[in-house]
């Protein structure tokens, strides 16, 4: 009778590096992981795990089914992360991020340093800044979101929280910012609290500071900050509906080009910025990498949902005719998108702030070094004007890709508040 279980000989190298697994016969290993992707320093798998994915890595200090059983797939675990049981497939946990029991975490997200979940927690292409706190019971795709300081100064999601990701038209082009990539990466910004037994209708954008009470269901952007939303409910009734009208088009195109700015200029930050700090980690090159990874697969997620939405609307402009509405725009978006995908190439993102960028870099050297101190605390002790010398960079990025975007679809009349001249 054989009782080792598949792939025993990975788990007794586990064991041979170090690694603590209290009961050795519980754990399957797939074929294609690497053992030497797994630190040997401190990592804890408990009883009932799985581990499968030729790309998975393990950090040191990592603990797995604390709470249950846990299934990794393909996932980036940095150093001190706890999944205490559920299932995580093709995304990056950073240093001393956690997820509680009963979690299932999809492709596509990034929980950065220190960003946790309770119990129940649904995400998929979610990236969660460092201390982003989410509660129990809450289903979060499609979204990014910052805020907070500290572990004690954090935004946080209340408890039976939804991201309402997907349309009557059957679109997912519905990606939330709630906060943003320019002022967020500096760690400096008022924390967001999104309400328990609430929800937000994507795609949407929250400003930092802003409160949103329990039970409100956010359905328009909040662009100002430090406001307490309250919502009231849709009265009651029955209403012809017409599927694929796309009447508030300019919205829904600008919030995705927006949310896409952002990746873009998020990548740029990983690259230039946080890429020196995880080479002086353990297996940090290759946590890295996977985050790099995840940001592409994020943005040809988006890219791949306003695709789906522009062969709706090209079908919606020959069914519906004249009542379509917004023809001319609509006309230009189907007609402009390869070149509207192209904005978000590296090529053409890396052109955008490189003065800016390289006098920020130049106080990261000065202020913090890489391998002289943690990046949080990096980045938190850079003097005010090198914080924003760094968001000014980011920004440019962002402002450069919505403005090229809007001369694509000028009919749609997009990002009105941005005065800077197409470079």
């Amino acid at each position: 009778m054989e009782l080792a279980p598949d792939n025993y000989d990975k788990v007794l190298r586990l064991l041979e590096k170090g690694v603590q697994i209290p009961n050795p016969l519980s754990l399957h290993m797939g074929d294609e992981v690497d053992v030497e992707r797994i630190s040997g320093e401190g990592v804890r798998i408990y009883p009932g795990c799985r581990i499968y994915g030729r790309d998975t890595v393990i950090a040191a200090g990592a603990q797995l089914g604390r709470e249950g059983p846990t299934t990794v797939e393909d996932c980036q675990i940095g150093p001190r992360v706890e999944l205490k049981a559920g299932y995580f497939k093709k995304s990056v946990f950073l240093e001393k991020a956690n997820m509680g029991s009963g979690a299932h975490v999809r492709e596509g997200c990034i929980l950065e340093e220190e960003a946790n979940g309770a119990h129940c927690v649904g995400l998929k292409q979610t990236i969660l800044f460092p201390f982003v706190t989410l509660g129990s019971l809450i289903n979060f795709c499609d979204c990014l979101m910052a805020g907070g300081t500290s572990r004690k100064d954090h935004s946080e999601v209340g408890s039976s929280y939804i991201h309402f990701n997907f349309t009557p038209s059957g679109d997912k082009t519905t990606p939330s910012l709630i906060g943003d990539v320019p002022r967020g990466v500096m760690l400096n910004q008022p924390a967001i609290f999104l309400g328990g037994q609430g929800g937000m209708v994507g795609p949407l954008r929250l400003e930092y500071g802003n409160v949103a009470a329990a039970g409100a269901v956010l359905r328009k952007d909040c662009l100002e900050r430090n406001r307490l939303i309250i919502t009231k409910t849709y009265r009651a009734g029955i209403f012809p509906f017409m599927s694929d009208l796309y009447s508030g088009l300019p919205r829904i195109v600008e919030n995705n080009i927006l949310y896409l700015a952002n990746l873009a200029a998020l990548k740029q930050w990983y690259i230039h910025v946080r890429r020196p700090f995880f080479h002086a980690q353990e297996l940090g090159d290759l946590i890295c990498a996977g985050a790099i990874d995840t940001l592409d697969l994020a943005k040809k997620e988006r890219i791949k949902r306003v695709r789906i939405m522009t062969d709706k609307i090209h079908a919606s402009l020959k069914h519906h005719g004249d009542h379509a509405g917004a023809k001319e725009g609509k006309e230009e978006l189907c007609n402009a998108l390869e070149d509207l995908s192209g904005l978000f190439s590296d090529n053409v993102v890396e052109k955008s702030g490189l003065k800016t960028r390289d006098e920020f870099l130049e106080a990261i050297e000065k202020y913090g070094p890489a391998g002289k101190g943690t990046y949080l605390d990096t980045v938190q002790g850079l003097p005010r004007d090198a914080s924003e010398k760094g968001t000014e960079w980011l920004q440019e990025i962002v402002d450069a890709v919505c403005l090229k975007a809007s001369a694509l679809i000028p009919s749609l009349n997009l990002f009105r508040n941005l005065r800077r001249e197409v470079k």
